[in-house]
């Protein structure tokens, strides 16, 4: 048995005194020790080997190893071995047949759980031409990007960042399938093939009704290749009109390189896929609304690639310029 220094041990003596002193079940994410301790608090972050939970008056590192179960507040409770976001969501996430993407109903948290919860999502979608972002959208491989990061390219690179011990690692899959684009609404469906053993985080697509005015949302993305950056601000209007279609407009940096990430609400919901952004203007970003999303998806037939289709944004190669750069000879008429 693991023998755990002094220290540990008077930390949790002081925890179930403040524990009884607040209240005992104050509301809050819980942690049940093997020995039968409670610790009420907010968990801040779920690492491999070890949570961190902030009590009120300081941060604890609780070992995992030490854990009998744990649970977010107002949601089913997790061993200590169980991966937290499929725990989370047991029970709530929904797919229709035939249907590509998942719903779920899940209750509203901090921006640093969904980040912490909602990250591995997000990947660096990558071409001869540039970079975007992208998000999967169920565990089969398929993303969601925008049509502008992959127009004109067949070569196209996802970079997946997954968490361990350390840090993220990164993994990147060079064989990715164009399954359908529409350059009316910015949106491309790719998938990745032969994931092999890798088992991907996905995301969970939101209600375009339940979309409030000046409600948290938060960005995860690539810009100018800055990778797993985090921005946030809030829903600055919902109806914002361009060019006949209507988008979210965020006060969230959206930068280039950003583009074809998800747009979240504080549930960890996408609510939009960032498309657009100011660069010298600071606050000005925009979203194509997740119910045009939804429907892309659902009608991908109609809008399924075709690389004998010139309309379907194939890139042609270009001619060779003429070596010779001397003017040539005239001939005179006869």
């Amino acid at each position: 048995m693991k023998v755990l220094g002094i220290g540990f041990w008077f930390f949790m003596v002081v925890l179930c005194i403040w524990a009884a002193w607040c209240g005992g079940e104050a509301a809050g994410d819980t942690v049940v020790l093997k020995q039968g301790q409670r610790i009420t608090g907010d968990i801040l972050a779920d690492k491999e080997d070890m949570l961190y939970v902030d009590i009120g008056v300081d941060i604890v590192k609780v070992p995992k190893d030490q854990i009998l179960e744990y649970k977010y507040s107002g949601q089913e409770s997790a061993s200590a071995g169980e991966d937290v976001n499929d725990a989370n969501v047991a029970g709530e996430a929904k797919r229709a047949v035939n249907q590509l993407y998942y719903t779920a109903d899940l209750p509203k948290t901090s921006i640093a759980k969904c980040v912490e919860r909602f990250s591995e999502s997000v990947v660096k979608v990558s071409t001869p031409a540039g970079l975007g972002s992208g998000f999967f959208i169920n565990e089969d491989g398929y993303l969601i990007t925008n049509y502008h990061v992959i127009e004109r390219e067949t070569r196209i690179e996802v970079t997946v960042f997954q968490k361990a011990s350390k840090g993220f690692v990164r993994k990147t899959f060079k064989k990715v399938r164009i399954e359908a684009i529409n350059p009316f609404l910015d949106l491309a469906l790719l998938k990745v093939e032969e994931l092999g053993d890798t088992k991907v985080s996905y995301a969970y697509l939101g209600r375009g009704s339940d979309v409030r005015v000046g409600e948290k949302a938060f960005a995860i993305g690539n810009p100018l290749g800055l990778e797993r950056t985090v921005t946030d601000g809030v829903i600055s209007t919902k109806n914002r009109a361009f060019k006949g279609l209507l988008y979210l407009q965020t006060n969230a940096d959206i930068n280039p390189g950003n583009s074809g990430g998800p747009l979240f609400n504080l549930s960890g919901e996408v609510v939009g896929v960032t498309n657009m952004g100011y660069i010298f203007y600071g606050g000005l970003g925009f979203a194509i609304p997740v119910d045009y999303v939804k429907r892309f998806i659902e009608n991908r037939d109609a809008f399924a690639y075709d690389k004998d289709n010139p309309n379907t944004g194939y890139r042609y190669i270009q001619p060779e310029r003429r070596r010779n750069r001397q003017k040539p000879e005239v001939s005179g008429s006869e």
